[in-house]
């Protein structure tokens, strides 16, 4: 059978773009996505490009550590499992949110100490000095809880407070326990197992989340409706012991009065 199109309706379905005949396109993805690939980027927000000086060797930076330790009161032991966490060392790192340096400060972070040059962040002790000032502020603010200052060194504090320190992001989950692993293989001597078991308690609470959403999305409600009643006698287990005779049921019956 030919079904013959009229000229407009041909028309207006051409003009239908394709992603809305998609049953698998996400639909939580935000409507504004595609205008930023083509709105221009301010100069303030491109991402800043590392110096072409060479960078100090992992030693190096090491050796700057102990005297920013003892000039702000942190751990060098916390310092320089953050440093490892963020940049691995590397002076010249630059993220791709724009966080910069040894302890990948965010130039906005920075702003608020003092530090208005995103080129000064490239400098190691000019960002060891900087981020220990931001890490002791958050021990400060959070009464020397090493799991809520890490998580909000990672995820903001404004995250942690707004939460009620219940952060469920997997990165500052998985940013957190390595940090305050790396923390005890240094030497750090601060009460942290309970902040790892907070991040366990905190993992599960988001498997649990997500498993509820999954369930939302592809779970048909009127499933829950159906009673599944089994009916299983002896003659479907062992046709043998019984007279086949013309009554037939089903196996299982759904009762969907409910």
């Amino acid at each position: 059978m030919i079904i013959a199109f009229s000229r407009p309706l041909v028309a207006l379905l051409l003009l239908v773009p394709m992603s809305g005949w998609c049953a698998d396109e996400d639909q939580s993805a935000p409507v504004e996505a595609a205008a930023t690939s083509t709105t221009a980027v301010p100069p303030e927000k491109l991402r800043p490009s590392p110096p072409d000086t060479p960078r100090l060797s992992r030693a190096q930076v090491a050796s700057l550590i102990p005297d920013v330790a003892s000039r702000y009161g942190v751990e060098e032991a916390l310092i320089r499992a953050v440093v490892a966490a963020e940049s691995n060392y590397n002076a010249h790192a630059v993220s791709s949110a724009g966080a910069v340096g040894l302890m990948q400060l965010m130039p906005a972070t920075a702003a608020d100490y003092g530090v208005s040059s995103v080129d000064a962040l490239f400098d190691p002790q000019t960002n060891l000095r900087t981020g220990t000032r931001h890490l002791k502020r958050l021990l400060t603010k959070y009464n020397n809880d090493y799991g809520r200052a890490i998580m909000a060194y990672n995820a903001g504090e404004g995250v942690v407070d707004r939460t009620n320190s219940q952060v469920t992001y997997l990165e500052t989950l998985n940013y957190t326990e390595a940090v305050i692993n790396n923390y005890r293989r240094q030497g750090g001597t601060a009460p942290t197992q309970t902040a790892l078991t907070q991040v366990n308690t905190l993992r599960g609470v988001r498997y649990v989340g997500k498993a509820r959403l999954l369930l939302k999305k592809y779970l048909d409600p009127s499933l829950l409706s159906l009673t599944v009643k089994p009916t299983l006698s002896v003659r479907y287990l062992n046709p043998s012991l019984h007279e086949p005779g013309p009554e037939s049921r089903p196996m299982f019956e759904l009762d969907a009065s409910r």
